[in-house]
């Protein structure tokens, strides 16, 4: 039986061994695909990482898929069903590194744009592509460093669909509208080493740090609102002492992670962070990381024509969601553009045997093609 252009397209993708920040020629497939359809095409490399920007028309609305080609390493290869590069059909499921996040779904966009084309060659709007190798890495040289050259040129993306896992059992079944922001605390606590049996002559950093931890961890930062959850705060890692248990550690290491809802902006969080670790009296340094501000798309054309091609192919409306980590959205949606993300179901993203449902891959092609129909048609 002969795959379809979507299932081949995504067999081919996953083939390459596009392990952050490589593209290994994924890249290339999909450009050769959409100069053929009248693409013009940008390539745009920062440092070590290959970036392509495509676009067909000059009209608004400009409409783009965002994407990444980069898939996380494999991990133990012995634990694999099949080789994560060689991609497989296992139980009407396509096995493979990339499978769902996301050589899926960039497969899905190529085949929508190239069905809807065929369709409408005088579509209105405009259709761009935007797809990158470092959304798995550090997100330094990628998607927001081609949303930079764009808005130096006010080159704007109207509306755009990430292609992101973002479904729960099924394709379609949660649309992700938003997500919440980033922010990451990397504390030093300086205290004065010695000897456990002579503490007077010491200071112990954990033990000053503790109350304010404490009061950090118990903290009610907002109540969330309609579209996101209140504001966590974590601890994810601490690191003090010399490995000896008479010494008294000199200095104690706190790093700690805000997911922050539209309620909050980082510049508050930082405010009320320093004001709780400077009541308590500690002596620190602090070093903040923004990974990204937190978005919503609460309304609009865009989430209007996806939540109608989800039904028409779910016959079911997608649930709207705002949780999870962060995406390559983050830095679209601060164009101003409407921003959603539609993609397979999660479920295997990162693991060992990453797979993601054949027929899935053909319902997301029709979702992304009706879509366009409904926008640009």
């Amino acid at each position: 039986m002969t795959d379809s252009p979507t299932l081949a397209l995504a067999k081919d993708l996953i083939s390459r061994q596009s392990v952050t920040p490589k593209d290994a020629g994924c890249q290339e497939v999909m450009i050769d695909r959409l100069k053929a359809l009248g693409f013009e095409i940008e390539v745009m490399v920062f440092e070590d990482t290959t970036n392509f920007w495509a676009r067909r028309g000059n009209e608004a609305p400009l409409f783009a898929f965002a994407g990444h080609t980069d898939v996380v390493p494999a991990g133990p290869r012995e634990q694999w069903h099949t080789p994560p590069f060689e991609p497989t059909i296992i139980d009407d499921h396509l096995h493979g590194r990339g499978a769902a996040d996301m050589k899926g779904s960039l497969a899905c966009m190529v085949v929508a744009v190239e069905q809807f084309i065929a369709e409408n060659p005088d579509h209105k709007g405009s259709i761009a592509f935007l797809i990158t190798s470092d959304e798995e890495g550090p997100f330094i040289n990628g998607t927001t460093r081609v949303i930079d050259t764009l808005m130096a040129r006010d080159e704007k993306i109207d509306m755009c669909i990430v292609g992101e896992p973002s479904s729960t059992h099924a394709v379609g079944d949660v649309v992700k509208n938003g997500r919440r922001g980033s922010i990451t605390g990397d504390l030093r606590v300086k205290g004065t080493q010695g000897h456990v049996a002579y503490p007077h002559l010491a200071n112990n950093p954990v033990h000053q740090a503790l109350p304010a931890l404490a009061e950090l961890a118990a903290t009610k930062w907002d109540d969330g609102n309609a579209f996101f959850p209140p504001t966590s705060f974590q601890i994810p890692n601490l690191q003090s002492g010399t490995g000896a248990s008479n010494v008294i550690p000199g200095e104690f290491d706190v790093q700690f992670n805000f997911r922050f809802s539209t309620e909050l902006t980082d510049e508050e969080i930082k405010r009320r962070v320093h004001s709780t670790l400077d009541a308590h009296g500690l002596d620190y340094d602090l070093k903040w990381t923004l990974s990204g501000h937190p978005f919503l798309t609460g309304t609009g054309d865009l989430l209007e024509a996806v939540v109608k091609a989800v039904d028409e192919v779910n016959h079911k409306k997608p649930e709207l969601l705002t949780t999870g980590g962060t995406s390559d959205g983050r830095f679209i949606a601060r164009m101003g553009a409407q921003v959603v993300e539609l993609g397979p179901v999660n479920a295997t993203i990162h693991k060992v045997n990453e797979c993601v449902s054949v027929p899935d891959l053909e319902k997301l092609t029709d979702m992304y093609q009706k879509t366009l129909e409904n926008l640009l048609g």
